[in-house]
Order: structure tokens, then C-alpha cells, then sequence
């Protein structure tokens, strides 16, 4: 990682700085980094804000200004109960928030479940989203071939023991990388709240993905999609290329040999993405200028066994 000017501390030492906001009732945590064109980061189910910082996407990212909130439930944003927490309510929780914070027409990035929420809040106000860069989402109602979920309410113990064989799973087929094991916080992930956030969620997925489904054809925004060619938790033809076949704003990213956590592996596409729908927000360039692209993971991988490691 390369260390910051005048500086021989790197970046991911620098702790981030989170804050509060309380909207409509519920206590929000977020963290706020840098300054020029919003973009706003959207976490997957079971994540965190940590995820995003983890990854090294906002470190070298000059002239854009990063927000990122822990979704309800998960790290330290709470979750009322008695109240649904769909995309649609997500998506309208988070426009409030962003007027509070004054940030006007952002870029939305979201991951997997996150991506859903981003979809959300496109539909439900297109006049405030500049445009959409989804990652490795699910999009589409189509029953997953997956093991068994135990509940976390009767078995929080025995999730917390599966954690590691999830993160490698979720990772694969590149291994957790290193700055992920050392700034995550896996002990608040584990938490039986955020267990329960991620029960609630996965329980929801199949009834989301069809109502969204039926209004993809109403997105006005420019939308960029990356996905793992290689993802094992949701399969990249069956969404995400579905999805660019469907949306004409559209274009769509394949990058080969890689898995679920594009962000991790391929922070750079992520932040061309974020680039390119910021070109078509200032006007300067096309909504759709290419169609299909399949690329190689740009960081270097050596193969030993059934994983990948970065070099």
C-alpha cells in the first residue's frame, strides 16, 4: 500500500472517523471522507461501513467526497422493530439522511444486498442520483442453491463458529485479504442484533428482487454493473448480465477470475465506474459508451491449491 505524501504513515493506519445522525427516529452511523462529487456506499447483507474502508476504494480518490452509512442493523445503526426494512424503506431512511448531511445528486455504490437499496432510491427519486455503480448483486427472484441458514436467534454460537468458512466463501476464489483481516471488525459483525439484521434480510430477498425487478425498465439513471465472473455467492449471468440486457443505461463489467467482493479485488474498476458516471453527471460523456467488457483482475495472482493470492 502506498504511503501518503510527506508521510510515512499509510493510509489504512489512519483510523476512520465516524459520526451520528438520527433520522425519522433511527440512529444512523457514517463516515464522511474527502470533498468534490458525492458518492455514497451502500454495504451488502452482514457488512458494515468497515467493508468499504477495508477495501481501499476511498483512499486515492481525489475530488470526490465519500459517505457511507452502516444500514439499519448492521454495525452501529440501529433497527427498530415493528417496522419493515425493504429497499424501499432503506432507500427513503437514506435520502433523508442525505439531506440532513446537504448532499445533493450523489453516486450511489452499492454491493450485493446493498445494491438493491441503490435501485431503490434511483426509482423512488431519480431527480436526486446522479447514477448507480451495483456490484456483484442479486437482482432478479431466482432461488439460490445454498446450505442451509441456521438461525441465529437458536444457534448464535454456532454461526460465530462458521464465520471464517464464510468469509473465505464469500471471498473465493481469492483469499481474505490481509487488510480486511486486520481492520474488520468481525466481534460486532458476530453480534446477535446484526445476526438477526442479516436472518431478516436474506428472509426478504426473493420478495425484493421481484417487486424491483418488475421496474428496472423505468431506471433513467446511467448505470454501471461490475460482478466476479467467478462469484459463488450469486450468479453473474443470471443478474448481472440479465440486468444490462434489460437496463439501457447500462454497461456492464466482468471481471475473470474473480468472486463476490469486486471492491476488494478490483478497487480500480470500481473507481473507473464511479469516474464514468461522474462524466455523464456533468454532462461530458455518453450514459451507455460501451456494452460489454470482460476483464482481468488488474493486481497479479498466484495460484496455490484451489485459491488465489494476491502478489
Amino acid at each position: 500500500m502506498s504511503a501518503m505524501r510527506g508521510s510515512t504513515t499509510r493510509v489504512e493506519d489512519e483510523p476512520p472517523v465516524f459520526h451520528f445522525l438520527t433520522v425519522d427516529g433511527v440512529r444512523l452511523r457514517y463516515i464522511d471522507r474527502g470533498g468534490g462529487s458525492p458518492v455514497l456506499l451502500l454495504h451488502g447483507n452482514g457488512s458494515m461501513i468497515e467493508d468499504f474502508v477495508s477495501s481501499g476504494i476511498m483512499d486515492h480518490a481525489p475530488g470526490h467526497r465519500f459517505i457511507a452509512f452502516d444500514r439499519p442493523g448492521f454495525g452501529y445503526s440501529e433497527r427498530p422493530r415493528g417496522r419493515t426494512w425493504g429497499p424501499f424503506e432503506q432507500a427513503n431512511l437514506l435520502l433523508r439522511a442525505l439531506m440532513h448531511l446537504e448532499v445533493e445528486r450523489p453516486i450511489i455504490v452499492g454491493h450485493s444486498w446493498g445494491t438493491l437499496v441503490a435501485l431503490a432510491m434511483a426509482l423512488e427519486s431519480a431527480e436526486d442520483v446522479a447514477g448507480l455503480v451495483l456490484m456483484s448483486g442479486y437482482y432478479y427472484p431466482m432461488r439460490r442453491d445454498e446450505t442451509f441458514r441456521l438461525p441465529a436467534a437458536a444457534f448464535p454460537f454456532v454461526r460465530r463458529l462458521m464465520a471464517p468458512e464464510t468469509m473465505r466463501r464469500v471471498f473465493a476464489p481469492c483469499t481474505v485479504p490481509g487488510r480486511f483481516k486486520r481492520t474488520y471488525p468481525m466481534p460486532l459483525a458476530m453480534r446477535l442484533s446484526q445476526m438477526q439484521a442479516v436472518d431478516d434480510e436474506a428472509g426478504m430477498l426473493l420478495d425484493a428482487a421481484r417487486v424491483l425487478s418488475g421496474l428496472y425498465r423505468k431506471l433513467s439513471v446511467p448505470v454501471r454493473l461490475i460482478a466476479g465472473a467467478d462469484d459463488r455467492i450469486v450468479d453473474t449471468e443470471q443478474h448481472s448480465a440479465r440486468l444490462h440486457k434489460e437496463v439501457g443505461t447500462s454497461t456492464f463489467c466482468s471481471v475473470l477470475g474473480c468472486g463476490h467482493m469486486v471492491h476488494h479485488a478490483v478497487p480500480e474498476e470500481v473507481m473507473a465506474a464511479i469516474a464514468a458516471v461522474g462524466l455523464v453527471r456533468r454532462g461530458e460523456g455518453p450514459s451507455r459508451p460501451v456494452a460489454l467488457v470482460n476483464i482481468p483482475p488488474r493486481r497479479h495472482w498466484l495460484q496455490i491449491g484451489e485459491s488465489l493470492v494476491a502478489a
